[in-house]
């Protein structure tokens, strides 16, 4: 009998299966910003992609500059499409669909209008998304793309409209998290102009279709972000005598948590238990978690690392006794979807402690692949990172259940084949 492990581990490394199919198709991805090291998702599907032999061109609709850019995304960052907000070739572009397609490039302008309107970030945005679009739909035309791919359903998934319109080259986009939770203007709209729609989570499944209609249920395919299972092996044993080792990955903002995270520190602490936690990420929250650290005496266990490459964070993550995402639903309703900061570190046979919120729990199977706790509640969290730092068996249990999870449902070879087939039309 293979067991998903075997049937993961002994394709050859590098040398994933191709479709014939999918050596034809020449997908444009629309990003908001690209490269960005808190999407490394987005970066890893379409190195994935390639790798199966689909033609992959990048459009992203901010160049984001970077201080850490993984390797892998050079690359792309080299023949990306950049484009300044406006210039003499975008205004050719938007010149040639008003004269060649007046009726749909006149229509485009008055459902984005009529779409956004309630919502000044989307009208705003939108308005401003259409001009650069347009030239994105001359290029795509010119470069011979068969098939648009929009990441996030806000403002790539307009642009992705747009060029649809204009063209008519089917795009798809994937839902992840704020982009359904916080507005869905348009959201109707773009669900029912898509060849189809991805949804990383059951849970946000359910929520795309209850705002689309129930008619598009077939449309909406659930295919995780997945994670490279090769790459994220279980580690070697942690050395014994070290201080039990607590990592968190992620961008520094309220829905992960961190503050959560840092009380329940303080709770160990006070305990006497003998830990260190690092902190690995950068943003907005960073100055509220670093007063947080110096007023709770916690400069000795908490370490604030920064964004860091994808190597550095594996380094990491050998070291891990646990791996803590708290992870809440703000007052603005903005929360995680599925973090791939647990998929990493359960392929690593990492144990987790998260929440129980959005699609987590479709990961973190509470007492199977890891502990849930209530968000926002540093005392439960404190016990359950105090209960897996008594008790290294049944981390090693959870550890060894997540990578078996993520091996069946979240390797991403498996997830990027699914996607490439949804885009040539033969998914099963």
């Amino acid at each position: 009998m293979v067991t998903a492990e075997q049937s993961v581990e002994q394709r050859p490394l590098g040398q994933p299966a191709r479709s014939r199919a999918a050596t034809s198709l020449k997908v444009a991805y629309i990003m908001s910003r690209f490269p960005k090291i808190s999407e490394t998702f987005v970066l890893y599907e379409m190195l994935a992609l390639q790798q199966q032999g689909v033609n992959v061109e990048v459009f992203p609709l901010i160049n984001e500059r970077a201080k850490v850019v993984h390797a892998e995304a050079k690359p792309f960052v080299e023949r990306a499409h950049y484009l300044p907000v406006l210039s003499l070739p975008i205004v050719r572009a938007n010149l040639h669909f008003l004269r060649t397609r007046p009726a749909a490039y006149l229509r485009v302008w008055l459902e984005v209008l009529r779409g956004t309107f309630g919502s000044l970030n989307y009208t705003v945005g939108g308005l401003g998304i259409i001009p650069k679009a347009a030239k994105f739909a001359y290029d795509m035309q010119r470069l011979g793309v068969t098939h648009i791919h929009a990441h996030f359903a806000n403002h790539p998934t307009v642009a992705a409209l747009v060029v649809h319109r204009l063209t008519g080259i089917p795009f798809s986009f994937t839902a992840h998290a704020h982009d359904i939770y916080v507005d869905q203007h348009m959201l109707r709209e773009k669900v029912r102009a898509a060849k189809f729609v991805v949804a990383i989570s059951e849970y946000n499944k359910e929520l795309i279709v209850r705002h689309a209609g129930a008619d598009t249920r077939a449309k909406v395919q659930v295919v995780h972000c997945g994670v490279d299972t090769r790459l994220f092996q279980p580690r070697q044993s942690v050395a014994s005598g070290a201080p039990f080792t607590i990592v968190c990955v992620g961008s520094l903002e309220e829905k992960k948590g961190q503050t959560y995270l840092l009380a329940a520190c303080q709770i160990l602490k006070q305990r006497g238990l003998r830990f260190v936690c690092h902190l690995i990420g950068d943003g907005q929250t960073r100055p509220a978690l670093e007063a947080q650290i110096s007023r709770d005496g916690l400069a000795d266990v908490v370490r604030l690392a920064g964004s860091r490459p994808r190597d550095e964070v594996l380094s990491m993550l050998a070291q891990a006794d646990v791996v803590a995402l708290p992870s809440i639903r703000t007052a603005s309703g903005k929360m995680e979807g599925i973090p791939v900061a647990l998929m990493e570190p359960l392929a690593c046979e990492v144990p987790v402690v998260s929440t129980r919120t959005s699609g987590i729990p479709e990961l973190v199977e509470e007492g199977v692949t890891g502990l849930l706790v209530p968000p926002q509640d540093p005392l439960a969290l404190a016990d359950a990172l105090q209960r897996l730092a008594n008790d290294p068996e049944l981390g090693r249990r959870l550890g060894r259940a997540g990578r078996e999870k993520v091996l069946r449902e979240f390797d991403l070879t498996d997830t990027t084949a699914r996607l490439a087939q949804l885009m040539i039309g033969d998914a099963r």
